[in-house]
């Protein structure tokens, strides 16, 4: 099977799972885990920050990052198609008591002009204590929902000196910030120096089983502690854990531009394929969306899983297909010649002619 569903159903490598056996381990809740301290001094290094935690899951990250700038009845400002927003459960809501303002992002990116239009501006003919105060900014880099858009370090640095000027704290959802690095070349460190807290995931593309960080000053990290642990992120003997995401720190992110180089070719191919739609300037990095014109989305994933290429279905037409450092080139071309042959077999058409075939 060609798993094109996400980034994050890579295996451990035999050299992951090798650090992983060996790896020193403590009591993570005491602070004394060997490996995690070594993994959060490295991610932060390589964000450039003071401090990172380890945790769970990405959404934990995100979570405990909105819980410590924000108290409940706060509103946070946010693309509306965010992982936060559409992924993440409710859990803004449902953990800090927050509102979400949606921002209208075109591929998941908006404008500073989109953040100054969403504060109201103070008068004294309105009370103030109406409002719910704008306390945060998020920004998610690569964007899933936009199809794995990268911002520019030129609108990330507009955004957020916007969000300054409105007293906003900033946090980056960077979930997939080392395919931002692998497409662009613009380091990591670049990308979050504007932002106060930045999520980072290991296990979407570097290929660790599980885990992600949150990085920032050691005081907001401190305070981040607090909220890990209140929602129920508590390691203990976790360094083993911890082994698998720095091995793919230090020896997978030089390998991401194959992923970018694989999620091109797909979408060159996909952009061939009668019944197939695709906008190529939209595939930025390693996630591929496209839609089904031929038939139904869901009958479609369906008829090329029983082929032997697996897709992630998104309403009645979408669907989302994405590289990692278990695909190759040739499974690319088999999972293209799946989904010509698919689309043949259900529209009785040879496709279209020339070098697209």
């Amino acid at each position: 099977m060609i798993d094109l569903r996400s980034d994050t159903v890579t295996l451990p490598t035999p050299a992951m799972r090798a650090v992983m056996a060996a790896a020193p381990v403590g009591d993570d809740v005491y602070g004394d885990d060997p490996t995690v301290n070594a993994l959060e001094a490295r991610t932060a290094e390589l964000l450039g920050k003071e401090a990172a935690v380890f945790v769970p899951t990405g959404t934990m990250s995100n979570q405990i990052g909105v819980r410590a700038h924000t108290e409940p009845g706060d509103l946070v400002l946010i693309d509306e198609s965010a992982h936060i927003v559409r992924s993440e459960s409710g859990a803004p809501a449902a953990l800090s008591g927050v509102t979400l303002k949606p921002l209208p992002g075109r591929g998941g990116v908006f404008t500073a002009a989109d953040v100054d239009d969403a504060i109201e501006p103070e008068h004294p003919f309105n009370p103030i204590h109406l409002e719910s105060p704008a306390r945060l900014l998020c920004v998610e880099n690569t964007h899933n929902g936009g199809g794995g858009t990268v911002w520019s370090l030129e609108q990330v640095q507009a955004v957020c000196a916007a969000a300054r000027r409105h007293g906003l704290a900033t946090h980056l959802d960077g979930a997939r910030l080392w395919h931002a690095t692998a497409a662009t070349g613009v380091p990591e460190a670049r990308f979050a120096a504007p932002f106060d807290t930045v999520n980072v995931c290991f296990s979407k593309g570097l290929g660790a089983p599980v885990g992600s960080a949150l990085a920032g000053s050691r005081e907001l990290v401190a305070r981040a502690r607090r909220f890990k642990q209140q929602f129920g992120g508590g390691f203990r003997q976790a360094g083993i854990l911890a082994a698998a995401a720095l091995h793919a720190l230090e020896h997978h992110r030089g390998g991401l531009s194959a992923d970018v180089a694989s999620a091109r070719a797909l979408a060159r191919g996909v952009a061939c394929i009668d019944g197939l739609e695709l906008d190529l300037d939209r595939v930025q990095s390693n996630l591929v969306r496209f839609r089904v014109t031929a038939m139904q989305a869901g009958a479609f994933a369906t008829r090329c899983h029983a082929g032997g290429v697996h897709l992630l279905p998104q309403g009645e037409s979408g669907v989302r297909a994405v590289t990692h450092r278990d695909i190759s080139a040739p499974d690319v071309e088999r999972a293209l010649d799946i989904m010509r042959r698919v689309l043949r077999a259900a529209s009785r058409s040879q496709g279209r002619s020339g070098p697209c075939n």
